[in-house]
């Protein structure tokens, strides 16, 4: 682990470092608090401090000070004091400060490593907290096989983007997409096979979108992307793309290779009624279940009662 030491005396700077790669600790260090200042706002910057009270410039109570501002939940960064100050008085002026332990000059090198790692315990511990929580968080937002975003999620996302649009006057495509025969796959070569062909199918879908639209699985074979800034054309030609991209190699599974394809309804924001969730994926729908009754593998537009059903070539 890397630990930031400021201190203005050359002796504690190489006492200190010295130990510290004895501990196995990685040492950067600081002379002054405006160097510690700029190493602790850098890239990579160390999460565990060693600051002396005094320093030239900014004293190390100031830099607990910005450093307790600078830092987030997830982003912690322990720090350490050293002082010859000793009452009570320092000591609690120090923690008000931000800082998180509290060492007096002269020290032995034992009380300055078990403080240390002790720092390290809890930095560590904080990591796999934020990991935990990240965790959690991914596992209530995404599909679990596909690990796209999960039926909950994508509506959220729309709703956000319909917001969105509605500020700017700008469109949202929406694409609904289902799996063609899924359940012959399913029949013929397996449900592992089957999960094998869903999961391949959401990483193509995921891999022709922009960084701003989304997609999300809607239940079995269904996916939901949400295309910002995408009329009814627009969407109707990305949707062309999709599809081709789907069916442009066969899918290899426990059970052999599978050729897929989709069908996909699709509609836009300005083009569906009151521009709701609920009426664009009413729409959506309709179009959709056009285009499987047109002949599968290809996409329908649903606008308002009136229907194309572009064939994909």
């Amino acid at each position: 682990m890397r630990i930031l030491l400021a201190e203005d005396s050359p002796v504690y700077r190489h006492m200190m470092s010295e130990y510290w790669k004895e501990w196995g600790f990685d040492p950067v260090v600081a002379k002054d608090g405006a160097e510690a200042w700029r190493l602790v706002k850098g890239p990579d910057a160390p999460r565990l401090i060693v600051l002396n009270w005094m320093l030239p410039g900014v004293d190390g109570i100031e830099l607990c000070r910005r450093i307790r501002k600078l830092a987030t939940g997830d982003m912690y960064a322990y720090t350490v004091i050293l002082t010859a100050k000793a009452g009570k008085e320092d000591l609690a002026e120090a923690m008000e400060a931000g800082a998180d332990d509290y060492l007096v000059k002269p020290f032995e090198p034992s009380e300055l490593r078990a403080r240390l790692f002790a720092g390290k315990r809890i930095l560590d511990l904080q990591r796999e907290l934020v990991s935990s929580r990240e965790s959690l968080r991914f596992a209530a937002t995404h599909d679990f096989l596909t690990g796209i975003l999960n039926r909950a999620e994508v509506l959220a996302c729309l709703e956000r983007e319909l917001a969105r649009s509605r500020r700017e006057n700008r469109p949202v495509g929406i694409a609904l997409a289902d799996l063609d025969h899924f359940k012959r796959i399913n029949d013929s070569l397996g449900h592992l096979a089957g999960d094998a062909v869903l999961k391949e199918v959401a990483q193509r879908l995921r891999s022709d979108l922009r960084v701003y639209d989304s997609v999300g699985r809607c239940g079995g074979e269904e996916f939901l992307l949400i295309l910002p800034d995408c009329d009814l054309d627009n969407t109707i030609r990305r949707a062309n793309e999709i599809c081709r991209l789907v069916s442009s190699e066969a899918i290899a599974t426990s059970g052999g290779e599978t050729s897929v394809t989709l069908s996909v309804g699709v509609t836009a924001s300005n083009c569906a009624g009151d521009g709701t969730i609920e009426a664009l994926l009413q729409e959506a729908d309709t179009a959709l279940y056009r285009a499987k009754e047109n002949g599968r593998n290809r996409v329908g537009s649903s606008t308002l009662g009136s229907s194309v059903a572009p064939p994909i070539v």
